[in-house]
């Protein structure tokens, strides 16, 4: 494996382990969710566990979990060689809300040898925020399950 497929295993196993560090709540009722506040680590450890399922194919090039944030670096699609992209995911609070989590994309395609920043595909970035948020709350639910 390269130094960054086993830095990225790392980081994911580390999100995972301090995602269960969280207390558990007893549920009053079968309809109960697990709080949706867990922040063994400076910010919402749903999201944060989310982020870096949904980012697990891209190679990781910044992991900060006290601030929040993941940087990729630059990801080649096999299907499409002659384009690259990059993500950046901010997590901006504890809470488990659609507000507190940013997502940025940069696009590149190679022209001639060189790469030229290129528009971000329509719908990508809500497209990515939305996923990450259902991943959440899916980690959310199945904590009372745990």
């Amino acid at each position: 494996m390269t130094f960054e497929r086993n830095t990225m295993l790392v980081v994911l196993a580390t999100g995972l382990a301090l995602a269960g560090c969280g207390h558990k709540v007893k549920p009053k009722s079968a309809g109960t969710l697990a709080p949706a506040r867990i922040s063994t680590i400076g910010v919402n450890s749903y999201l944060w566990q989310a982020s870096l399922e949904t980012m697990s194919f891209m190679p990781l090039a910044t992991v900060d979990s006290n601030g929040g944030v993941i940087v990729t670096d630059w990801y080649i699609n096999p299907a499409i060689p002659g384009e690259r992209v990059k993500v950046s995911i901010f997590i901006l609070d504890t809470e488990l809300r659609a507000d507190a989590i940013r997502v940025s994309a940069s696009r590149q395609i190679n022209t001639g040898g060189s790469w030229v920043e290129a528009t971000v595909r329509a719908g990508t970035v809500q497209k990515l925020e939305e996923t990450i948020l259902g991943r959440a709350r899916d980690l959310r639910r199945a904590q009372i399950g745990a």
